[in-house]
Protein backbone atom coordinates (compact mmCIF):
# COMPACT_ATOMS: atom_id res chain seq x y z
CA UNK A 1 0.00 0.00 0.00
CA UNK A 2 1.41 3.37 -1.03
CA UNK A 3 1.96 6.20 1.47
CA UNK A 4 -0.92 8.09 -0.14
CA UNK A 5 -3.22 5.06 0.21
CA UNK A 6 -2.17 4.62 3.84
CA UNK A 7 -2.91 8.26 4.63
CA UNK A 8 -6.24 7.99 2.84
CA UNK A 9 -7.15 4.83 4.77
CA UNK A 10 -6.08 6.44 8.06
CA UNK A 11 -8.20 9.50 7.29
CA UNK A 12 -11.15 7.26 6.41
CA UNK A 13 -10.85 5.45 9.73
CA UNK A 14 -10.65 8.77 11.63
CA UNK A 15 -13.72 10.13 9.89
CA UNK A 16 -15.59 6.85 10.37
CA UNK A 17 -14.74 6.81 14.06
CA UNK A 18 -15.86 10.42 14.48
CA UNK A 19 -19.08 9.68 12.62
CA UNK A 20 -19.79 6.72 14.89
CA UNK A 21 -19.23 8.87 17.96
CA UNK A 22 -21.54 11.57 16.59
CA UNK A 23 -24.21 9.01 15.76
CA UNK A 24 -24.24 7.89 19.38
CA UNK A 25 -24.71 11.42 20.68
CA UNK A 26 -28.11 13.09 21.26
CA UNK A 27 -27.14 16.08 19.12
CA UNK A 28 -26.47 14.11 15.91
CA UNK A 29 -29.46 15.73 14.19
CA UNK A 30 -27.92 19.16 14.72
CA UNK A 31 -24.77 18.65 12.70
CA UNK A 32 -24.32 20.44 9.39
CA UNK A 33 -27.42 21.87 7.80
CA UNK A 34 -30.05 19.71 9.52
CA UNK A 35 -33.10 21.65 10.66
CA UNK A 36 -33.30 22.26 14.38
CA UNK A 37 -36.90 22.04 15.53
CA UNK A 38 -37.84 24.31 18.43
CA UNK A 39 -40.68 24.04 20.93
CA UNK A 40 -41.85 26.87 23.17
CA UNK A 41 -43.34 26.32 26.64
CA UNK A 42 -44.85 29.52 28.03
CA UNK A 43 -46.21 31.99 25.47
CA UNK A 44 -46.15 35.26 27.39
CA UNK A 45 -44.10 38.27 26.41
CA UNK A 46 -40.76 36.76 27.42
CA UNK A 47 -41.58 33.47 25.74
CA UNK A 48 -42.58 35.23 22.53
CA UNK A 49 -39.34 37.21 22.60
CA UNK A 50 -37.25 34.10 23.25
CA UNK A 51 -38.89 32.30 20.33
CA UNK A 52 -38.16 35.21 17.99
CA UNK A 53 -34.52 35.26 19.11
CA UNK A 54 -34.18 31.50 18.69
CA UNK A 55 -35.50 31.74 15.13
CA UNK A 56 -32.92 34.43 14.32
CA UNK A 57 -30.05 32.52 15.90
CA UNK A 58 -29.54 29.93 13.17
CA UNK A 59 -30.32 29.86 9.45
CA UNK A 60 -31.95 26.45 9.59
CA UNK A 61 -34.30 26.43 12.54
CA UNK A 62 -38.08 26.24 12.83
CA UNK A 63 -40.61 26.75 15.60
CA UNK A 64 -42.81 23.68 15.33
CA UNK A 65 -44.70 23.44 18.66
CA UNK A 66 -45.99 25.80 21.33
CA UNK A 67 -47.69 25.27 24.67
CA UNK A 68 -49.31 27.47 27.30
CA UNK A 69 -51.85 27.20 30.08
CA UNK A 70 -54.11 29.62 28.20
CA UNK A 71 -55.24 29.56 24.56
CA UNK A 72 -55.42 33.34 24.24
CA UNK A 73 -51.77 33.81 25.16
CA UNK A 74 -50.74 31.02 22.81
CA UNK A 75 -52.61 32.50 19.85
CA UNK A 76 -51.28 35.99 20.53
CA UNK A 77 -47.75 34.61 20.60
CA UNK A 78 -48.07 32.71 17.33
CA UNK A 79 -49.72 35.60 15.50
CA UNK A 80 -47.03 38.00 16.75
CA UNK A 81 -44.28 35.74 15.43
CA UNK A 82 -46.08 35.25 12.12
CA UNK A 83 -46.27 39.02 11.61
CA UNK A 84 -42.50 39.35 11.96
CA UNK A 85 -41.26 39.39 8.37
CA UNK A 86 -37.76 38.33 9.36
CA UNK A 87 -38.84 35.01 10.86
CA UNK A 88 -42.39 34.34 9.61
CA UNK A 89 -41.28 31.57 7.26
CA UNK A 90 -39.71 29.75 10.21
CA UNK A 91 -42.99 29.55 12.14
CA UNK A 92 -44.54 26.16 11.38
CA UNK A 93 -47.11 25.64 14.14
CA UNK A 94 -50.35 24.10 12.84
CA UNK A 95 -53.31 23.64 15.15
CA UNK A 96 -52.23 20.08 15.91
CA UNK A 97 -49.03 21.38 17.52
CA UNK A 98 -50.61 24.14 19.59
CA UNK A 99 -51.07 22.66 23.04
CA UNK A 100 -53.15 24.25 25.81
CA UNK A 101 -53.17 23.38 29.51
CA UNK A 102 -50.79 23.03 32.43
CA UNK A 103 -49.58 19.71 30.99
CA UNK A 104 -48.86 21.25 27.58
CA UNK A 105 -45.13 21.14 28.31
CA UNK A 106 -45.26 17.36 28.02
CA UNK A 107 -46.91 17.58 24.62
CA UNK A 108 -44.41 20.15 23.34
CA UNK A 109 -41.46 18.06 24.55
CA UNK A 110 -42.98 14.94 22.99
CA UNK A 111 -43.72 16.54 19.61
CA UNK A 112 -40.38 15.74 18.00
CA UNK A 113 -38.56 18.97 18.86
CA UNK A 114 -34.80 19.25 19.35
CA UNK A 115 -34.65 22.41 21.48
CA UNK A 116 -37.15 23.51 24.15
CA UNK A 117 -37.56 27.09 25.35
CA UNK A 118 -38.82 27.07 28.95
CA UNK A 119 -40.53 30.39 29.65
CA UNK A 120 -43.42 29.55 31.98
CA UNK A 121 -43.52 31.05 35.50
CA UNK A 122 -40.41 30.02 37.46
CA UNK A 123 -42.23 27.74 39.89
CA UNK A 124 -42.70 25.26 37.06
CA UNK A 125 -39.10 25.39 35.86
CA UNK A 126 -37.64 22.43 37.82
CA UNK A 127 -40.44 20.16 36.61
CA UNK A 128 -40.25 21.33 33.00
CA UNK A 129 -36.46 21.22 32.90
CA UNK A 130 -36.33 17.67 34.21
CA UNK A 131 -38.91 16.53 31.66
CA UNK A 132 -36.93 18.12 28.81
CA UNK A 133 -33.57 16.65 29.83
CA UNK A 134 -35.11 13.24 30.52
CA UNK A 135 -36.36 13.38 26.91
CA UNK A 136 -32.87 14.35 25.60
CA UNK A 137 -33.76 17.89 24.54
CA UNK A 138 -31.50 20.93 24.51
CA UNK A 139 -32.91 23.74 26.66
CA UNK A 140 -33.10 27.47 27.01
CA UNK A 141 -34.40 28.16 30.55
CA UNK A 142 -35.60 31.59 31.56
CA UNK A 143 -34.56 32.97 34.93
CA UNK A 144 -34.92 32.17 37.75
CA UNK A 145 -34.87 28.40 37.59
CA UNK A 146 -36.57 27.66 40.95
CA UNK A 147 -38.47 29.32 43.78
CA UNK A 148 -37.29 27.21 46.74
CA UNK A 149 -34.43 24.99 47.87
CA UNK A 150 -36.30 21.87 46.78
CA UNK A 151 -36.46 23.22 43.24
CA UNK A 152 -32.80 24.25 43.26
CA UNK A 153 -31.71 20.76 44.29
CA UNK A 154 -33.78 19.32 41.46
CA UNK A 155 -32.28 21.72 38.92
CA UNK A 156 -28.71 20.99 40.03
CA UNK A 157 -29.31 17.26 39.59
CA UNK A 158 -31.01 17.74 36.23
CA UNK A 159 -28.21 19.94 34.91
CA UNK A 160 -25.65 17.36 35.96
CA UNK A 161 -27.61 14.80 33.97
CA UNK A 162 -27.66 17.21 31.01
CA UNK A 163 -23.87 17.50 31.20
CA UNK A 164 -23.50 13.73 31.14
CA UNK A 165 -25.84 13.52 28.14
CA UNK A 166 -24.07 16.39 26.37
CA UNK A 167 -27.24 18.46 26.24
CA UNK A 168 -27.23 22.26 26.27
CA UNK A 169 -28.78 24.26 29.11
CA UNK A 170 -28.55 28.00 28.50
CA UNK A 171 -29.85 30.32 31.20
CA UNK A 172 -31.91 33.48 30.80
CA UNK A 173 -29.54 35.30 33.18
CA UNK A 174 -28.86 37.47 30.17
CA UNK A 175 -26.19 39.85 31.49
CA UNK A 176 -23.72 36.96 31.23
CA UNK A 177 -24.21 37.21 27.46
CA UNK A 178 -23.74 40.98 27.23
CA UNK A 179 -20.50 41.96 25.47
CA UNK A 180 -19.77 45.03 27.61
CA UNK A 181 -20.53 43.20 30.88
CA UNK A 182 -18.24 40.36 29.85
CA UNK A 183 -15.38 42.77 29.23
CA UNK A 184 -16.07 44.57 32.52
CA UNK A 185 -16.07 41.32 34.49
CA UNK A 186 -12.94 40.15 32.69
CA UNK A 187 -11.13 43.24 33.95
CA UNK A 188 -12.39 42.73 37.50
CA UNK A 189 -11.14 39.14 37.41
CA UNK A 190 -7.81 40.32 36.01
CA UNK A 191 -7.33 42.51 39.09
CA UNK A 192 -8.10 45.96 37.68
CA UNK A 193 -9.59 47.03 41.04
CA UNK A 194 -7.46 44.78 43.22
CA UNK A 195 -9.17 42.58 45.79
CA UNK A 196 -12.93 43.05 46.08
CA UNK A 197 -13.86 44.64 49.41
CA UNK A 198 -17.61 45.17 49.09
CA UNK A 199 -20.40 45.26 46.52
CA UNK A 200 -23.75 46.95 46.08
CA UNK A 201 -26.65 45.97 43.84
CA UNK A 202 -29.75 48.12 43.35
CA UNK A 203 -32.83 46.97 41.48
CA UNK A 204 -35.11 49.81 42.45
CA UNK A 205 -38.02 50.16 40.03
CA UNK A 206 -41.63 51.25 39.76
CA UNK A 207 -44.83 49.29 40.03
CA UNK A 208 -45.57 46.32 37.77
CA UNK A 209 -48.63 45.34 35.80
CA UNK A 210 -51.45 43.21 37.15
CA UNK A 211 -54.49 41.74 35.46
CA UNK A 212 -57.96 42.39 36.79
CA UNK A 213 -59.98 39.43 37.95
CA UNK A 214 -63.04 38.81 35.79
CA UNK A 215 -66.18 36.99 37.02
CA UNK A 216 -65.42 33.86 34.98
CA UNK A 217 -61.87 33.47 36.31
CA UNK A 218 -61.21 30.71 38.79
CA UNK A 219 -58.83 31.36 41.67
CA UNK A 220 -56.17 29.26 39.96
CA UNK A 221 -56.44 31.08 36.63
CA UNK A 222 -56.29 34.46 38.37
CA UNK A 223 -53.09 33.48 40.20
CA UNK A 224 -51.50 32.12 37.03
CA UNK A 225 -52.32 35.27 35.09
CA UNK A 226 -50.83 37.36 37.93
CA UNK A 227 -48.01 34.93 38.67
CA UNK A 228 -45.49 37.53 39.85
CA UNK A 229 -47.44 38.18 43.06
CA UNK A 230 -47.36 34.62 44.44
CA UNK A 231 -44.23 32.95 45.79
CA UNK A 232 -45.17 29.48 44.54
CA UNK A 233 -45.00 30.87 41.00
CA UNK A 234 -42.40 33.67 41.15
CA UNK A 235 -40.46 33.24 44.39
CA UNK A 236 -41.20 36.93 45.19
CA UNK A 237 -39.43 39.67 43.30
CA UNK A 238 -36.11 39.28 45.13
CA UNK A 239 -35.97 35.97 43.25
CA UNK A 240 -37.87 36.71 40.04
CA UNK A 241 -36.41 40.12 39.16
CA UNK A 242 -33.50 40.94 41.48
CA UNK A 243 -31.82 37.64 40.54
CA UNK A 244 -30.20 39.49 37.62
CA UNK A 245 -28.32 41.78 40.00
CA UNK A 246 -27.50 39.03 42.48
CA UNK A 247 -26.08 36.96 39.66
CA UNK A 248 -23.76 39.83 38.70
CA UNK A 249 -22.42 39.95 42.28
CA UNK A 250 -21.75 36.21 42.15
CA UNK A 251 -20.15 36.61 38.73
CA UNK A 252 -17.81 39.30 40.07
CA UNK A 253 -16.85 36.87 42.84
CA UNK A 254 -15.93 34.22 40.22
CA UNK A 255 -19.08 32.23 41.02
CA UNK A 256 -18.21 31.83 44.67
CA UNK A 257 -21.46 32.25 46.58
CA UNK A 258 -22.24 33.83 49.97
CA UNK A 259 -22.30 31.69 53.08
CA UNK A 260 -25.11 33.58 54.82
CA UNK A 261 -27.36 36.63 54.65
CA UNK A 262 -29.79 38.71 56.66
CA UNK A 263 -32.30 41.31 55.55
CA UNK A 264 -35.49 43.24 55.94
CA UNK A 265 -38.54 44.02 53.85
CA UNK A 266 -42.28 44.37 53.74
CA UNK A 267 -45.33 45.79 51.96
CA UNK A 268 -45.99 49.53 52.11
CA UNK A 269 -47.42 50.59 48.76
CA UNK A 270 -48.56 47.37 47.14
CA UNK A 271 -50.93 46.28 49.88
CA UNK A 272 -54.17 45.30 48.11
CA UNK A 273 -55.28 41.70 47.62
CA UNK A 274 -54.80 42.07 43.86
CA UNK A 275 -51.07 42.00 44.58
CA UNK A 276 -51.07 38.60 46.23
CA UNK A 277 -48.85 38.30 49.29
CA UNK A 278 -45.32 39.25 48.18
CA UNK A 279 -43.28 42.17 49.49
CA UNK A 280 -42.71 45.43 47.62
CA UNK A 281 -39.27 46.20 49.08
CA UNK A 282 -36.31 44.26 50.47
CA UNK A 283 -32.75 44.99 51.54
CA UNK A 284 -30.42 42.04 52.05
CA UNK A 285 -26.80 41.86 53.20
CA UNK A 286 -24.94 38.88 51.74
CA UNK A 287 -21.72 37.73 53.42
CA UNK A 288 -18.93 35.75 51.75
CA UNK A 289 -16.50 33.53 53.57
CA UNK A 290 -13.59 35.88 52.79
CA UNK A 291 -15.36 38.78 54.54
CA UNK A 292 -16.78 40.52 51.47
CA UNK A 293 -20.31 41.86 51.92
CA UNK A 294 -22.82 42.52 49.18
CA UNK A 295 -25.56 45.04 49.90
CA UNK A 296 -28.57 44.24 47.74
CA UNK A 297 -31.59 46.56 47.59
CA UNK A 298 -34.74 46.02 45.56
CA UNK A 299 -38.07 47.81 45.44
CA UNK A 300 -41.19 47.88 43.26
CA UNK A 301 -43.04 51.04 44.27
CA UNK A 302 -44.52 53.76 42.07
CA UNK A 303 -43.51 57.41 42.38
CA UNK A 304 -40.05 56.79 43.86
CA UNK A 305 -36.44 57.22 42.80
CA UNK A 306 -35.35 54.39 40.51
CA UNK A 307 -31.93 52.87 39.90
CA UNK A 308 -30.78 49.60 38.40
CA UNK A 309 -27.02 49.42 38.86
CA UNK A 310 -24.23 47.53 40.55
CA UNK A 311 -21.02 48.76 42.15
CA UNK A 312 -17.89 46.74 42.93
CA UNK A 313 -15.44 48.31 45.39
CA UNK A 314 -11.87 47.01 45.44
CA UNK A 315 -8.57 47.85 47.07
CA UNK A 316 -7.41 49.65 43.92
CA UNK A 317 -10.58 51.09 42.43
CA UNK A 318 -14.32 50.97 41.89
CA UNK A 319 -16.51 49.57 39.11
CA UNK A 320 -19.79 50.97 37.88
CA UNK A 321 -21.04 47.77 36.31
CA UNK A 322 -23.96 49.09 34.28
CA UNK A 323 -21.92 51.98 32.90
CA UNK A 324 -18.91 49.72 32.28
CA UNK A 325 -16.43 52.07 33.91
CA UNK A 326 -13.52 51.61 36.31
CA UNK A 327 -12.07 54.41 38.42
CA UNK A 328 -8.94 54.25 40.55
CA UNK A 329 -5.47 52.95 39.74
CA UNK A 330 -6.51 51.48 36.38
CA UNK A 331 -9.19 53.76 34.92
CA UNK A 332 -11.13 52.31 32.02
CA UNK A 333 -14.38 52.73 30.13
CA UNK A 334 -15.90 50.31 27.65
CA UNK A 335 -15.17 51.86 24.25
CA UNK A 336 -17.84 53.99 22.63
CA UNK A 337 -19.62 52.30 19.76
CA UNK A 338 -17.94 54.20 16.90
CA UNK A 339 -20.14 52.40 14.43
CA UNK A 340 -19.91 49.06 16.24
CA UNK A 341 -23.21 47.38 17.07
CA UNK A 342 -22.89 44.85 19.85
CA UNK A 343 -25.31 41.96 19.57
CA UNK A 344 -28.18 42.23 22.04
CA UNK A 345 -27.60 40.03 25.07
CA UNK A 346 -31.03 38.46 24.54
CA UNK A 347 -30.10 37.52 21.00
CA UNK A 348 -26.62 36.45 21.97
CA UNK A 349 -27.98 33.87 24.43
CA UNK A 350 -29.61 32.06 21.54
CA UNK A 351 -26.80 32.66 19.06
CA UNK A 352 -24.36 30.94 21.40
CA UNK A 353 -26.84 28.21 22.36
CA UNK A 354 -27.47 27.14 18.78
CA UNK A 355 -23.83 27.53 17.75
CA UNK A 356 -22.80 25.24 20.62
CA UNK A 357 -25.31 22.61 19.51
CA UNK A 358 -24.03 22.79 15.94
CA UNK A 359 -20.43 22.35 17.14
CA UNK A 360 -21.33 19.39 19.31
CA UNK A 361 -20.03 21.33 22.33
CA UNK A 362 -23.26 22.21 24.17
CA UNK A 363 -23.18 25.03 26.72
CA UNK A 364 -24.29 24.18 30.26
CA UNK A 365 -25.03 27.17 32.52
CA UNK A 366 -26.77 24.94 35.05
CA UNK A 367 -24.61 25.50 38.12
CA UNK A 368 -24.63 29.29 38.23
CA UNK A 369 -28.24 29.36 37.05
CA UNK A 370 -29.29 27.29 40.07
CA UNK A 371 -26.99 28.91 42.62
CA UNK A 372 -27.87 32.49 41.66
CA UNK A 373 -31.54 31.53 41.97
CA UNK A 374 -30.78 30.18 45.45
CA UNK A 375 -29.08 33.47 46.32
CA UNK A 376 -32.42 35.20 45.68
CA UNK A 377 -34.31 32.54 47.62
CA UNK A 378 -32.13 32.83 50.73
CA UNK A 379 -32.58 36.61 50.63
CA UNK A 380 -36.35 36.18 50.55
CA UNK A 381 -36.17 33.74 53.44
CA UNK A 382 -34.09 36.17 55.48
CA UNK A 383 -36.42 39.08 54.72
CA UNK A 384 -39.58 37.09 55.46
CA UNK A 385 -38.31 35.72 58.77
CA UNK A 386 -36.03 38.46 60.03
CA UNK A 387 -33.40 35.80 60.75
CA UNK A 388 -29.91 35.04 59.50
CA UNK A 389 -30.16 32.39 56.77
CA UNK A 390 -27.16 30.34 55.75
CA UNK A 391 -26.47 28.95 52.29
CA UNK A 392 -26.84 25.40 53.57
CA UNK A 393 -30.14 26.23 55.28
CA UNK A 394 -31.56 27.62 52.06
CA UNK A 395 -30.29 24.79 49.89
CA UNK A 396 -31.46 22.02 52.22
CA UNK A 397 -34.75 23.58 53.36
CA UNK A 398 -37.76 21.28 53.15
CA UNK A 399 -39.92 24.09 51.78
CA UNK A 400 -41.62 23.04 48.55
CA UNK A 401 -43.92 25.75 47.21
CA UNK A 402 -45.18 23.87 44.16
CA UNK A 403 -48.48 22.04 44.83
CA UNK A 404 -48.23 18.31 44.24
CA UNK A 405 -49.95 17.01 41.09
CA UNK A 406 -51.01 20.51 40.10
CA UNK A 407 -53.96 20.91 37.71
CA UNK A 408 -56.17 23.84 36.77
CA UNK A 409 -58.63 22.56 39.35
CA UNK A 410 -56.09 22.72 42.19
CA UNK A 411 -57.02 25.28 44.81
CA UNK A 412 -53.80 27.00 45.84
CA UNK A 413 -54.30 28.90 49.11
CA UNK A 414 -52.75 32.36 49.35
CA UNK A 415 -50.41 32.50 52.34
CA UNK A 416 -50.59 35.33 54.81
CA UNK A 417 -48.13 38.14 54.21
CA UNK A 418 -44.88 37.22 55.94
CA UNK A 419 -44.15 38.89 59.31
CA UNK A 420 -40.45 39.16 60.17
CA UNK A 421 -39.90 37.80 63.67
CA UNK A 422 -43.00 35.58 63.40
CA UNK A 423 -42.68 33.76 60.05
CA UNK A 424 -40.51 30.63 60.40
CA UNK A 425 -38.12 28.79 58.12
CA UNK A 426 -39.33 25.39 56.96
Amino acid sequence: MSETQQLGRRRFMQVSGAAAAIAAAPWVHAQGSDTLKVGLVGCGGRGTGAAAQALRADPNVKLVAVGDAFADRLETCVSTLQRDAGIATKVDVPAARRFVGVDSYRQVIGSGVDVVLLCSPPGFRPLHLKAAIDANKHVFAEKPCAVDGTGVRSVLATCQEARQKRLAVVSGLCWRYDTAKRETMHRIHDGAVGEIVSMQANYITGALWHRERTPEMTETEWQLRNWMYFTWLSGDFNVEQHVHSLDKLAWAMRDVYPIRCYGLGGRQSRTGPEFGHIFDHMAVVYEWENGVRGYANCRQQAGCFNEVNDFIMGTRGKVNVMQHTITGDNPWRYPAANGRRDVSMYQNEHNELFASIRRGEPINNGEYMAKSSLMGIMGRMASYTGQVVTWDQALNATENLMPANFTMETQVPIPAVARPGFTRID
